[in-house]
């Protein structure tokens, strides 16, 4: 719906021309004497139909397909953009890819950079590598050698250790979630606080073997490396190996920036501050990429969007001109606002080229909310 004022120099060009008129005529008022035309003040309103809106609002999706293994947020929630509000399954196995190609990458990077140097320092470099690598391996050995597998995990490698931990204390976790409020007084709470400090630190063993381990292999593939180098470089420099060091980063680089992105796809970021004003998400629930689950709003600031001034009237509207708006809903309530933006991009309707206006409220009605209909006059 847009209606318009009935212009005011209209109204008094009718009346002025009847006056005209009637002086005419022989007895008329003002008979003989030319009456004046009075001075006539064009002032116009736009009036027109528009929605209350919020300062933003985002659809959110996951980008790959998979279960919903935690919701972490709730419709009413706050949230801050970054914040994680869902995450997907499958995180253990994308974390040890990442992991894995970290180390390749390190790797890559290392070698890559010792054929950077010149012949001669690289050669003193690789004798002063070689030292350094076995030192590495000896106290990487010594680590190892110096490091007691607990009880619960022998028979295990390392990474099946570190799996067996995470999943006890995920369990730790979730049993003292529901007592993590209560007093230290509380047994039961006390009791799984205790399981719960006994598994984080089983977890943490398991995770400093690997650390270990790996130490170790990488302190021999080191060596090895530093030992080749030396060796190549009494030679003289070897483009295919600058080649072949170039394609290994590259594809390292490539790994780990793909692992990167598949967890990181995982989870389900909030992209703007504000409320979580729908969601469909619940724990086990299948996911497609792109199948909207939740939607934030925010609610800081309400605004009006009016989508039907005309190329004629748009001309009439500045950004910072001051509007009164009237809800359907709220008839004796009468707020303000002012043009905060005008789109430059028109929308043909009926006919007629329209523009997109956007109007901040100075100070909305509590009472007010998204979507209801509003009658926007620009004063």
């Amino acid at each position: 719906m847009k209606s318009k004022a009935l212009p005011i120099l209209t109204i008094l060009l009718i009346a002025s021309f009847l006056l005209a008129a009637c002086s005419a005529l022989p007895g008329g008022p003002g008979a003989g004497t030319p009456t004046p035309l009075p001075t006539v003040i064009s002032q116009t309103n736009i009036v027109s139909e528009g929605r209350v809106v919020p300062r933003d609002d985002v659809e959110l999706s996951f980008a790959t397909s998979g279960q919903v293994e935690e919701v972490l947020a709730e419709k009413g929630d706050l949230v801050k953009t970054g914040d994680v509000l869902a995450r997907l399954s499958n995180r253990e196995q994308i974390s040890a890819a990442i992991a894995g190609a970290e180390a390749e990458l390190l790797a890559a990077q290392q070698a890559r950079k010792k054929l950077d140097d010149d012949l001669a320092l690289a050669q003193v470099q690789a004798a002063a590598a070689m030292s350094a690598a076995n030192k590495t391996l000896k106290d990487s050995q010594y680590q190892i050698d110096n490091f007691t597998v607990p009880q619960n995990m022998l028979g295990m490698t390392p990474l099946e250790a570190i799996a067996k931990q995470k999943e006890l204390l995920d369990v730790a976790r979730d049993r003292f979630e529901p007592y993590k409020y209560y007093p230290s007084s509380n047994d039961t709470r006390e009791d799984r606080k205790e399981d719960l400090d006994t598994a984080q630190s089983d977890y943490n063993t398991a995770v400093r073997w690997l650390q270990l381990e790996t130490n170790l292999t990488e302190a021999e593939t080191r060596l090895e490396e530093a030992l080749k180098d030396y060796q190549d470089l009494q030679q003289g420099p070897d483009a295919d190996a600058i080649a072949a060091a170039e394609a290994r980063i590259k594809a390292a680089d490539e790994n780990l920036t793909a692992a990167k992105a598949n967890l990181d796809n995982l989870d389900l970021k909030a992209t703007i501050n504000g409320t979580v004003v729908d969601m469909d998400l619940v724990v086990g629930q299948d996911v497609s990429p792109g199948q909207p689950v939740m939607r934030v709003a925010d609610l800081s600031e309400l605004y009006v969007e009016t989508d039907d001034l005309t190329e004629i009237e748009v001309v009439d509207v500045q950004v910072g001109q001051k509007v009164s708006v009237v809800a359907d809903a709220l008839p004796e309530v009468e707020m303000t606002g002012t043009v905060e933006s005008i789109s430059q991009v028109f929308e043909e309707k009926r006919g007629d080229i329209t523009y997109t206006v956007r109007i901040i409220l100075d100070d909305p009605d509590p009472r007010l909310r998204w979507g209801m209909t509003v009658v926007v006059t620009f004063e």
